[in-house]
């Protein structure tokens, strides 16, 4: 097979290059959970007290990332993902220990981002391992 203007096309991963990338966000999304669910004590203990609201607030954005974890092969994955992160930089009127939790997952998520990039990138250009020939590879 040949693409366009006569060169050969690139080879299809043998295989999936994403599943690492989706493990990466779920375990992502994982720790991000655990972190806001034990944010929920320096809330009672500095932030003036836990309200009923802040409460369902931080537990229910947990809940949500422990559910999206499992999630990661829907093609909406990634929005969800960065939606929870706008939701968890919205919860700074919490308390401010919850904003420094955004800033710093957001920070993770703009990684995982360029990551996938890169990922796309190699793949379009068939620089990934799975895709190399054997005279290419040297062998």
């Amino acid at each position: 097979m040949s693409g366009e203007e006569g060169q050969p096309a690139v080879p299809p991963p043998a295989t999936d290059p994403w599943k690492g990338l989706r493990g990466v966000m779920a375990g992502t999304l994982v720790l991000e959970a655990i972190t806001v669910l034990l944010a929920l004590p320096v809330v009672g203990a500095v932030g003036g007290g836990l309200s009923w609201w802040s409460v369902l607030c931080l537990v229910g954005l947990a809940v949500l990332m422990f559910a999206g974890a499992g999630l990661q092969r829907r093609s909406w994955a990634l929005g969800f993902n960065l939606g929870l992160q706008a939701l968890v930089l919205a919860a700074t009127a919490i308390h401010v220990s919850i904003g420094v939790i955004g800033v710093i997952f957001a920070a993770v998520w703009a990684f995982i981002l360029v990551l996938r990039h890169d990922v796309k990138r190699r793949m379009e250009q068939g620089l990934l391992p799975s895709q190399r020939t054997a005279a290419q590879s040297g062998s």
